[in-house]
């Protein structure tokens, strides 16, 4: 009950747990959002440090790829002793398919300055269950539990959690764990059917002012399309103290009947 397995030091073979949604033969890419974000926290050989904590994920996905083992690595861009700058990556069939650039920050005692978060959103029991295999295929989807409530076509709040483990057998962070939910913003309030409009993400992009907690994943998500091809998902990220941080996604937009 993983999505993936480690197979060497910088190796993953995906599980088939990761099963994909526009094309079920192909992966889900949030697993990998999740696993590149474990790495940056956890590769004590690159970076050397575990005192800095994340501000921003900016993840760049190069295109579709298939269920085969990955080969990843880690490097810092930017050392310093308060702010840090590490890029991740995974390659997999040859060449690289998601790029990860995230800034960490010195963790400091701000508790008497904290405030201007956007207002709590109900919590998951406030929300109907509701299964993603309505309107997406694949063994990922499958995989999370969900709870929605809709406002109309792209808009709504859903809270979304698994149960499965990142990688098999390792220690886990609520942050990975979280980012490895992320990417179904995208999906869980859809502005058109699926089947009859694509708007995959070329992007993922959050902005957090605290930590999430690892658990229940709140996305208050506005689904935008363009006139000329382009879209938005954005979202507020909210765990079950309140709102940590903000998600924006770039989408491409066509329609699969001409």
């Amino acid at each position: 009950m993983a999505y993936f397995r480690r197979t060497g030091a910088t190796t993953f073979h995906p599980t088939p747990h990761v099963g994909g949604a526009w094309k079920t033969d192909e992966q889900h890419v949030a697993p990998t959002l999740g696993l590149l974000t474990h790495l940056v926290e956890t590769d004590r050989e690159r970076r050397g440090r575990d005192d800095l904590a994340a501000t921003r994920l900016t993840f760049d996905i190069w295109g579709p790829y298939p269920l085969e083992e990955m080969t990843t690595d880690v490097r810092v861009l930017r050392p310093g002793r308060g702010v840090e700058l590490v890029e991740a990556e995974v390659a997999c069939g040859g060449r690289r398919v998601v790029t990860l650039r995230a800034w960490l920050t010195a963790v400091g005692d701000t508790r008497a300055l904290a405030g201007g978060a956007p207002a709590p959103v109900p919590g998951p029991d406030a929300h109907a269950a509701w299964r993603p295999s309505t309107d997406w295929p694949g063994a990922f989807v499958e995989s999370i539990d969900v709870r929605r409530t809709l406002a109309a076509p792209g808009r709504g709040t859903v809270w979304v959690r698994t149960g499965h483990e990142l990688v098999e057998d390792e220690k886990v962070g609520g942050l990975a764990r979280t980012a490895g939910l992320l990417d179904v913003a995208n999906g869980m309030t859809v502005r058109a059917d699926p089947r009859r409009v694509a708007f995959p993400n070329v992007d993922l992009s959050a902005h957090l002012h605290r930590a999430p907690g690892g658990g229940w994943l709140g996305l208050d998500t506005t689904v935008t399309f363009g006139d000329a091809g382009a879209g938005l998902t954005s979202s507020v990220l909210h765990d079950e103290r309140g709102a940590f941080g903000v998600l924006a996604q770039g989408l491409v937009v066509r329609g699969l009947d001409a």
